[in-house]
């Protein structure tokens, strides 16, 4: 991507709800997630992870997701705006999808996150809008998922992010590890 890895927004929910609120800024908190959201917590948050071991490390603390993946939808005929597939991030100009487990993101002034995988397109999304777990997904050349709803992360570092706040990808030694569903 040519442009300036970017936040286009940020955004937030105390309620486990689909969508989440745009906030002028958030608060990353290390080891916990995005202050103030129903999925922060040093374990699992999510409900169907929650049921099947409450004392799972929460490897989805954040959710990121690249703006172009709204463009992409929008012009599959979806309607869809930042937030609204429950990102706590809106990147721009991040190939989030092909940064390999284990990539830090370096998010405004001090906050650092680490890539832990994919999130999984889910019913959820039909639910939301009909469709639109299939359009979240794909087919490589070798026929492998291509999973297009974003990335999960943990926090390393806290810190306060707001949209316009840049991004800079450190990705880890050694070999490139895919990210896979978490």
């Amino acid at each position: 991507m040519t442009s300036t890895p970017s936040v286009r927004a940020v955004h937030a929910s105390k309620l486990h709800s689909f969508s989440k609120f745009t906030e002028p800024s958030i608060r990353l908190i290390a080891g916990l997630g995005v202050e103030g959201d129903a999925h922060a917590g040093a374990t699992v948050k999510h409900r169907s992870r929650v049921a099947r071991d409450p004392h799972a490390p929460n490897l989805r603390q954040v959710h990121l997701l690249h703006a172009e993946l709204f463009d992409e939808l929008m012009t599959a005929g979806f309607a869809v705006w930042p937030g609204e597939l429950g990102e706590n991030i809106t990147t721009h100009g991040v190939d989030l999808l092909g940064l390999p487990t284990g990539t830090r993101l370096h998010l405004g002034a001090d906050a650092i996150v680490e890539l832990t995988g994919l999130r999984n397109p889910c019913s959820q999304l039909d639910r939301f809008q009909a469709g639109l777990k299939a359009a979240t997904l794909a087919r490589d050349a070798q026929g492998r998922w291509v999973r297009k709803a974003g990335v999960m992360a943990i926090v390393l570092q806290s810190g306060v992010v707001r949209a316009g706040d840049t991004i800079r990808i450190d990705l880890p030694p050694g070999e490139a590890r895919p990210l896979e569903p978490v």
